[in-house]
């Protein structure tokens, strides 16, 4: 607890037992709540998640980050949590940024906190990102940075902190399924007004880290694209996307019936 705030921490898996336990031990004390979804991993993922003593939820099959992610935001609301902090179970950020990144929102500084891999420099290549994501990434952010008229040093971190009330009024359950979920929901944050901040974040990069490959970055690419044209189409009037309507679909309180609490899936 943190300014009497409730602080959670939720881990998207998938396949990530190898670094799950690195990652857990490095949360720090004022972490109330710790919860893992797990989006259908082939793995001892799930077993870990027991063995460390975090709540976790498995999904009956692969529905992809975005998707784990509704799940993460909703069972963390459902659980009390005033702040929500999403770390990568892959251990490729740093879990000791949860504090600083948590008393950002819970003393009322921002609303949303980004653990930023480029503020630091060249930290990101020095930790071993490629270097072809490294120029995409530049590119990507300078124009969105144009088309939604504000100044990010990059939209594409994991590494994530929510207020309470930015989960329950954005229209969540209007993205996608996949990656592009993380860029559609700053863009979402931009347009309902919320405050952003970030903090220098250094990362690394190494063979457990998961990192999405060349073809599912390309479309994740294009997605980003599509959401910076679609966020100016929708402020010039031209369009409205689902995506930024203030009577999009929210989080409802109610579990999806897509995964289970506390036990295995059955595997058909």
């Amino acid at each position: 607890m943190l300014n009497g705030k409730r602080i959670a921490v939720v881990l998207p898996a998938y396949n990530a037992e190898k670094t799950l336990e690195a990652t857990v031990r490095e949360l720090p004390d004022l972490v109330d709540i710790r919860i893992l979804v797990d989006d259908y991993s082939s793995d001892r993922t799930v077993e870990v998640a027991k063995q460390l003593g975090l709540q976790y939820f498995v999904h009956d099959q692969n529905y992809g980050y975005g998707r784990n992610q509704q799940t993460c935001y909703r069972e963390a609301i459902g659980a009390g949590a005033d702040v929500v902090i999403m770390v990568h179970p892959d251990y490729q950020y740093t879990p000791l940024l949860v504090t600083a990144m948590s008393s950002m929102i819970a003393y009322g500084v921002y609303d949303v906190v980004l653990g930023s891999r480029i503020i630091g420099g060249r930290e990101a290549l020095q930790g071993g990102m490629p270097l072809w994501k490294y120029i995409a990434n530049r590119f990507l952010t300078a124009f969105e940075n144009l088309m939604l008229g504000v100044k990010l040093s990059e939209y594409h971190t994991g590494y994530r902190a929510f207020s309470r009330d930015v989960l329950t009024k954005l229209p969540l359950l209007e993205n996608s399924d996949d990656f592009v979920f993380d860029n559609q929901m700053l863009a979402q944050c931009v347009h309902f007004g919320f405050r952003i901040g970030e903090v220098s974040c250094p990362t690394k990069y190494f063979e457990e880290a998961s990192s999405i490959n060349f073809r599912r970055s390309v479309k994740y690419g294009l997605g980003v694209l599509a959401t910076s044209f679609q966020f100016a189409l929708q402020r010039i009037g031209l369009a409205r996307p689902a995506i930024f309507s203030a009577s999009g679909r929210r989080l409802q309180p109610e579990p999806g019936s897509y995964y289970a609490a506390g036990a295995s899936v059955h595997r058909h």
